[in-house]
């Protein structure tokens, strides 16, 4: 979470990229086994004992059973207690969720159970689902000045009686990013231990959970251990957040990571992202938005005001009227807020007030245009008493879905598929006011049998991203330039400098002198016919850092782009 420039946690992330970097342990690219459990969560999911805003399937709903996708801003209200214009004002952009900064008592004084509850009520004034976060967990393990998970479960203790029967509004951010760069594993068991001890005392609420490392999951903890820290729940009523900077410099990077919780079917959003190249690598926000538009998850972009990288042109301000370049973005982009949010219904909002009448099934898919890869499903159009306007495409395995596509049409094309594979697919239409059709009929699909190196169909472009004494970070992307998939590569290259591979994600690294050689990771081991993959590392290096001179494919030269 981006915090003021006089803190701590400010030294420690933003001003000591040596440091951050060295951290990337593995990062986005480790193994997704952990989610990959049998889906014996499925009933616990499909009817929980929470009341309120709650997750199904692996999605967030509403009370009523509507679908609800969170689309809104961070505002740091601890730090900025008498801006209390901002939430109508937030809500007048577009918004339909705001995360609340609050703090603990450990850094910053306690928010005080009166003024929490003004919060919720400014919330709800302004039609605003409020998440309520406690803030200063952030770098557990590392700052003297860190709550721990425990005493975070123990500050919203005290507040049980503020928010008793706010089910409907408000969801419990436990803390925010716990565990900075230092034992990250221990992230697991804390979170559980808190996790249960809200659920003794009580809580109904849905439960956000935050990475760990800044957040951001640089070594893959929370992928790995998604599943047991969300079986843990009795209730199912859990959602993770992952904080995209720094290393969600690509699409590939993005998707991979956000598709392991989906294919998994744990419930996931993006709890903070957005900044300045410039400071934090690469990150690529507007493919975060696309991807979340694409899988219909929330995102939280930070931060409203009164930090680094605003959403308001000037952080003294609180002007509304002034966006910056990235306010422009998240509220006005593509894939921005004004055009994916929708009002809770809860609040009446969602299209025609009131509208409770779900849509038709739509009908049998027909599958066409079936490759190694990629399939075209038609169906049948659903009618609804006020409109349809959309529909979502599910793989089906057993007693379990997860989410696939969406399509404004009754068609839609799914790439990203494996080679040689069976899979069953069905449909979903949704209306204007988040109504969700019955299932329709399911079709049985098995892609084309794939195969084949490239040959020299490839190319390989390699970057510095930044360097820093001793050290550096790199990044290769490798673009399958031939007509058929590549199932299975390993790319093979050397250094001329006496440089070496100190971390990697999205490969497997080994390197003997200056020669290295990357194993492709699991989760991107087949690129399709004019696809790429994209393989990022930490380094030593000497006073010179030359870039390789030539790559090979599975042991055939490729290009240089």
């Amino acid at each position: 979470m981006r915090t003021l420039r006089s803190t701590t946690r400010s030294t420690a992330r933003k001003r000591s990229p040596a440091r951050l970097l060295t951290a990337l342990a593995a990062a986005v690219g480790l193994t997704v086994l952990g989610l990959l459990a049998p889906a014996a969560v499925q009933a616990q999911q499909a009817a929980p004992t929470a009341t309120g805003l709650h997750i199904r399937d692996g999605r967030l709903v509403e009370g009523n059973g509507n679908d609800f996708v969170m689309r809104g801003v961070n505002h740091a209200h601890t730090w900025y207690p008498g801006e209390t214009q901002s939430l109508a004002d937030i809500k007048a952009l577009g918004a339909n969720s705001v995360r609340v900064v609050l703090g603990s008592g450990q850094r910053w004084a306690a928010n005080s159970p009166s003024d929490v509850a003004n919060v919720i009520a400014q919330c709800k004034a302004n039609r605003l689902i409020c998440v309520l976060e406690v803030h200063d967990t952030t770098g557990y393990g590392e700052e003297a000045a860190a709550a721990t998970l425990d005493q975070a479960a123990d500050y919203w203790i005290g507040l049980k009686s503020v928010l008793a029967g706010q089910e409907d509004y408000v969801i419990v951010n436990i803390g925010n990013e716990p565990w900075g760069n230092t034992d990250p594993e221990g992230w697991t068991a804390p979170t559980v231990a808190a996790v249960e001890k809200l659920r003794a005392a009580g809580f109904q609420h849905t439960i956000m959970v935050d990475a760990p490392n800044w957040g951001q999951d640089w070594q893959g903890v929370m992928r790995a251990n998604a599943r047991s820290v969300y079986d843990a729940d009795p209730t199912g009523n859990l959602i993770f957040s992952i904080h995209m900077y720094s290393v969600y410099s690509t699409a590939q990077v993005i998707d991979d990571y956000l598709d392991a919780f989906v294919d998994a079917g744990l419930p996931i959003l993006i709890g903070e992202f957005g900044g300045p190249a410039d400071q934090w690598g690469d990150p690529d926000e507007d493919s975060m938005m696309a991807a979340a538009e694409r899988l219909d998850l929330g995102y939280l972009a930070w931060s409203w005001s009164g930090n680094t990288d605003p959403i308001l042109d000037l952080a003294i301000d609180f002007d509304p009227s002034r966006l910056s370049s990235w306010g422009e973005r998240i509220f006005h982009g593509a894939n921005g807020i004004v055009q994916t949010a929708r009002e809770a219904t809860v609040f009446g909002g969602g299209g025609s007030p009131g509208d409770t009448q779900a849509p038709s099934a739509p009908g049998t898919p027909t599958a066409s245009s079936v490759a190694a890869t990629s399939v075209t499903l038609t169906w049948t159009a659903s009618t609804d008493d006020v409109g349809v306007t959309g529909y979502d495409v599910v793989r089906v395995s057993g007693g379990s879905e997860s989410p696939v596509a969406a399509s404004t049409t009754n068609r839609a094309t799914l790439t990203g598929l494996t080679a040689g594979t069976a899979y069953t697919f069905a449909v979903y239409a949704r209306d204007a006011a988040g109504n969700r059709s019955a299932r329709s009929a399911t079709v049985d699909v098995t892609t084309r049998p794939g195969g084949g190196t490239p040959g020299t169909a490839c190319s390989v472009a390699y970057r510095v991203v930044g360097e820093w004494p001793g050290g550096f970070q790199g990044e290769i992307t490798v673009r399958n330039t031939g007509t058929a998939p590549l199932n299975g590569w390993t790319l093979g290259f050397s250094f001329p400098n006496g440089q070496t591979v100190a971390s990697m994600w999205g490969g497997t690294p080994t390197q003997s002198g200056g020669a290295v050689s990357v194993a492709a990771a699991s989760y991107n081991a087949t690129i399709t016919a004019g696809g790429s993959v994209t393989v990022g590392f930490t380094g030593t290096k000497g006073a010179t850092n030359t870039a390789p001179a030539a790559f090979t494919l599975n042991g055939t030269a490729c290009a240089t782009a």
